[in-house]
């Protein structure tokens, strides 16, 4: 992994002092993961942008800067293989995450979500432990820093809406419908 740039937020956070980044093309476009030093995920999503990831990683664990790298190695072959059918392949990345007792609780709960099943923020509700908070369900979804690897796409409303998604609806769409075509692939293979 060699650096090739180093970008500096525009203010400096009292988190990390460095961590790396790397953008993979995907069918659905750029998707840029940003990992601290034991190479857990800080941060990630459908863009090249670092300046959209780095606003959402908790300030504790920020990095004053970051590293641009042409590959992370493994997560990069991890990222690739995912978006070209392998859905589990990102079962076990490493994430690094930080907020209240709720939302640490809910974000595990949400990677235990399995691809190609996904469930309404009303059941994510109840197996985060607090069935009559739905909004809070959702709040866990929307302040996940680490998308794809905390996968809140598997979250959908009541009916079969969408529900929101930080990286557009036609991503969400793509993602559940490319781990049901997977799932399905797997199934079949199985059989």
């Amino acid at each position: 992994m060699n650096a090739t740039t180093v970008v500096r937020p525009a203010k400096r956070q009292t988190g990390l002092a460095t961590a790396d980044f790397a953008t993979v093309d995907t069918p659905i476009g750029p998707f840029t993961a940003v990992v601290d030093a034991d190479g857990a995920v800080l941060a990630a999503g459908w863009t090249a942008d670092t300046d959209l990831l780095s606003p959402v990683i908790h300030p504790t664990l920020r990095p004053a800067e970051l590293r641009r790298r042409d590959s992370l190695g493994e997560l990069t072959r991890v990222i690739t293989a995912y978006h070209e059918g392998d859905v589990t392949a990102i079962d076990d990345v490493p994430v690094r995450q930080r907020s209240g007792e709720f939302l640490m609780h809910a974000w595990e709960v949400l990677r235990k979500v399995p691809a190609g099943a996904p469930i309404t923020y009303t059941e994510y509700a109840a197996v985060s432990g607090r069935p009559d908070a739905t909004r809070a369900a959702a709040n866990a979804c929307a302040r996940n820093a680490a998308a794809l690897f905390v996968p809140c796409h598997r979250i959908y409303r009541i009916g079969g809406a969408l529900g929101g998604f930080r990286w557009g609806l036609p991503i969400k769409r793509w993602l559940l419908d490319h781990e049901a075509a997977g799932q399905s692939n797997e199934l079949a293979r199985l059989l």
